[in-house]
């Protein structure tokens, strides 16, 4: 019970009781694991381009948009 806990969030939303691997900050189920991980130049994430940093800010930027009307149509 000394060791240090992996710091990950459950599907519950409770931290992760396991504790984490040595020298890492999570637990083996969570990524502390050798070899856990995406490959070095995985392009799997660019697939479809929905979370590309240029998609994600744009979907930002229209969100953004988007409460700024409802704040207006609000002071109608």
């Amino acid at each position: 019970m000394q060791a240090a806990r992996c710091g990950a969030k459950t599907r519950a939303g409770t931290p992760c009781q396991a504790p984490a691997t040595q020298g890492k900050a999570r637990c083996r189920m969570h990524g502390g694991a050798k070899g856990s991980g995406a490959p070095k130049g995985n392009k799997n994430a660019l697939k479809n381009g929905l979370h590309t940093a240029k998609a994600i800010a744009w979907r930002k930027e229209i969100n953004e948009l988007m409460r700024k009307s409802r704040d207006v149509i609000a002071k109608i």
